[in-house]
């Protein structure tokens, strides 16, 4: 992999990772014994991770799931499935590129990977547009998912999206109408269906490929109705103060599942998934073919019910008095 460009946080752990390559470098470039001077860094190393990573506010994790150099929908596919074949357009206005997705194989078990795609440069991000996808997106998403329940084949879906596109073009083909659609469409698919949220979780975007008989999130990806910048601009009408607005709207791993909203936090390799790839998919890997297993038992009737229960009791209340 490249070299990771640091967040603001990491810069220390940075830093002396860098030592510590330069002390080995020495080292074996001469004859010198450096091993306690190593030693001591690395001990310093570990301590500092484990310290910085395991205390990680709200905002930095938001800042972790929007790294550029974190896995994206692609590279998961390409390290954690085998045999992937993209099938193309919604079949009513065309193809996006935001929102790819076929047929694949996990350790042989044949299912449908369907998510959004992000780019790491100008050219990439202006032909997946962000990671935002079109009306067509969900409409293509829709029509694979459909194809997989026509074969009885499982639904893999990755969530890593800001929002659904906003451009006056989305709304003239009804953006709204086709994230409803796929809403209504997904509770009553005869397949099981897994949601992973792998990097931005953002809104009716992230929820358009996101009804789930299991909803799993990577431990440092978010999940919300808003961003934190809008959300400040709203309550506080001062985007600057989104650091604070991420603390409050509880959009990480450990918070949603307190309450409901997600079904687990799958742990990511030391630094965060930007920091090794191959890692992170292997471990979202495991995760999908323990969940795969768990549902494959459940009969499509009962999966449907269990289905629509989970959702109804989202958001729900009792009035008091």
């Amino acid at each position: 992999m490249t070299t990771v460009e640091p967040l603001e946080f990491e810069k220390p752990i940075v830093n002396l990772e860098r030592q510590l390559a330069e002390l080995r470098d020495r080292a074996a470039d001469s004859e010198l014994d450096m091993s306690s001077e190593m030693k001591r860094i690395e001990d310093k190393l570990t301590k500092m991770k484990e310290e910085v990573y395991r205390n990680l506010s709200a905002w930095q994790r938001v800042q972790i799931a929007r790294h550029t150099q974190r896995p994206f929908m692609l590279d998961y596919v390409e390290h954690t499935f085998d045999d992937f074949l993209e099938l193309h357009g919604d079949r009513h206005i065309g193809e996006d590129e935001s929102m790819p997705g076929g047929f694949a194989r996990l350790e042989g078990r044949k299912v449908m990977v369907v998510g959004h795609q992000k780019g790491r440069d100008t050219k990439e991000n202006l032909r997946r547009n962000f990671g935002s996808a079109h009306p067509e997106g969900y409409r293509k998403a829709l029509r694979l998912m459909k194809l997989a329940e026509k074969f009885g084949i499982p639904v893999v879906t990755l969530i890593d999206t800001p929002g659904a596109y906003p451009g006056i073009g989305a709304e003239e083909r009804n953006i709204a109408e086709a994230i409803a659609f796929n809403l209504r469409e997904m509770m009553t698919l005869r397949v099981p269906v897994v949601a992973v949220v792998i990097g931005e979780g953002g809104s009716g975007g992230a929820l358009g490929i996101g009804v789930a008989d299991r909803v799993l999130m990577m431990e440092n990806a978010y999940y919300s109705v808003i961003s934190p910048e809008g959300c400040a601009a709203i309550l506080w009408h001062d985007s600057t103060k989104a650091e604070q607005a991420a603390e409050a709207m509880k959009l990480v791993g450990s918070d949603l599942l307190k309450v409901g909203v997600i079904d687990g936090v799958i742990k990511e390799p030391s630094g965060g998934a930007h920091r090794n790839h191959e890692e992170a998919a292997l471990i979202l890997k495991n995760h999908l073919l323990a969940t795969l297993r768990e549902l494959s038992k459940i009969p499509p009737a009962k999966l449907i019910e269990q289905r629509i229960e989970k959702y109804g009791k989202m958001g729900a209340f009792e009035r008091v008095g």
